[in-house]
């Protein structure tokens, strides 16, 4: 920490001239936004960010990614060029890299950003303290619990995230109301500098279900058209919690032995994951299909979408499977009670107690019409808290209050001299 700021002096001795001339709230130009990730691979922060770039109003802002890493390819990088926006590599290969904070300000000053958002680890220490470096209001997206064990390179990292939250930043948007009480609480950040901000989903891209099309690729996984399909979708890494859903498989299949359990994602323990379908004999029942973009039409053909997951602040997934018009069972921990209405749009279960999860399951996929009913409710919850429009704009207004606001300290400064 001492270490960025004593940068943090050095770098603004250097640009006491240096005055942008940007587009400011009241200007006829749109405001010029830049967005700073650690990467574009197909996370849930990434797949967010898309949705929301594809619903900002272009006629008052100006966007542009700037991605610090690569994973898997940055296959989403793709699919925003083709919104037009420009994605910019700032590459910054370990954090206590001296030229890593450097090369962001460099690039911020370049592009005459009028305000930055940040989104991941990285892109939050260091976009952090470059926005305060160069005088422009940063605001940061927590989509994640962040509680590593003491005296690891992570605590570390989560220290200075943490550090960079409270003293550089204007605002932080935290995805759910438990991940805000959890950062203000763990990273002592202060409160009225905190927002919840639910994501959001399109929901015309998660609309009624189209039969044949489900039928197809149904088809095209090697399922029946009439097997029951229990369909969960997110990295394959531990905190997940898949492992526990393939031991409910186990105990699903006695009273449904139709059942196929669709494992949609890619990671590190997608091999493991493997092994324990192959030792339960249940390779004929699981499908595993790797990483997908046709997210939608993946819960059109299903009947059931479960996330068995440890810990989440607030899964997209699991709106997009409302808006789908899918019940859902998940784990109640993190931020999920506040998108599943227990006994109303889903079940909620403990986490990792597999018998309680194979049990829910169970109870949904027999009982057709309280399946139906509960994917409805869910459909009008999805509509009411996670509309991708409205969050698009109750987001942009905050942009546009934290400009003002930053005018107005800027004014104040100046008449006082």
């Amino acid at each position: 920490m001492k270490r960025i700021r004593d940068l943090l002096g050095r770098s603004r001795a250097v640009l006491a001239k240096w005055r942008r001339t940007s587009a400011r709230v009241g200007d006829p130009m749109p405001i010029r936004i830049v967005y700073l990730i650690d990467s574009l691979g197909m996370g849930g922060a990434e797949r967010v960010l898309l949705s929301n770039l594809e619903h900002l109003d272009r006629g008052r802002f100006e966007p542009r990614v700037a991605v610090l890493q690569q994973r898997g390819g940055n296959p989403l990088a793709g699919e925003i060029q083709k919104l037009g926006i420009p994605v910019d590599m700032v590459w910054v290969e370990r954090l206590r890299d001296p030229r890593a904070l450097p090369r962001v300000i460099r690039y911020l000053r370049a592009s005459r950003a009028d305000l930055l958002h940040t989104q991941l680890e990285f892109s939050i220490i260091l976009g952090g303290v470059a926005a305060r470096v160069l005088r422009i209001p940063c605001v940061s997206t927590l989509h994640t619990f962040n509680v590593p064990a003491p005296g690891t390179r992570d605590a570390w990292r989560a220290k200075l995230n943490w550090w960079s939250l409270r003293r550089m930043n204007t605002m932080v948007i935290t995805v759910s109301e438990a991940g805000r009480l959890h950062h203000l609480d763990y990273g002592r950040l202060p409160p009225d500098r905190v927002i919840t901000m639910y994501n959001g989903v399109d929901l015309a891209a998660f609309g009624p279900r189209d039969e044949p099309a489900g039928f197809s690729l149904r088809h095209k996984l090697g399922i029946q058209p009439d097997a029951p399909v229990i369909v969960t979708v997110a990295v394959l890494r531990k905190p997940k919690g898949h492992r526990h859903l393939i031991g409910a498989l186990a105990g699903i299949l006695p009273s449904m032995p139709d059942t196929k359990l669709v494992i949609v994602g890619d990671g590190d323990e997608g091999p493991a994951l493997r092994r324990q379908a192959t030792d339960l004999q249940l390779d004929g029942h699981v499908v595993f299909t790797g990483a997908r973009s046709d997210i939608a039409d993946l819960l059109a053909m299903s009947n059931l979408f479960v996330l068995p997951t440890l810990d989440d602040v607030l899964p997209t997934v699991v709106a997009e499977a409302m808006a789908a018009g899918l019940p859902v069972v998940a784990s109640n921990v993190g931020g999920l009670p506040e998108m599943v209405v227990d006994g109303v749009t889903g079940l909620l279960v403990p986490p990792a107690d597999e018998e309680a999860l194979a049990d829910a399951c169970l109870e949904l996929l027999t009982n057709r019409r309280k399946a139906h009913v509960m994917g409805l409710a869910g459909r009008d919850v999805a509509r009411e808290r996670f509309d991708v429009k409205h969050q698009s704009e109750l987001l942009g207004d905050l942009y546009v209050s934290m400009l003002r606001a930053d005018n107005g300290v800027r004014g104040s400064r100046t008449s006082s001299t």
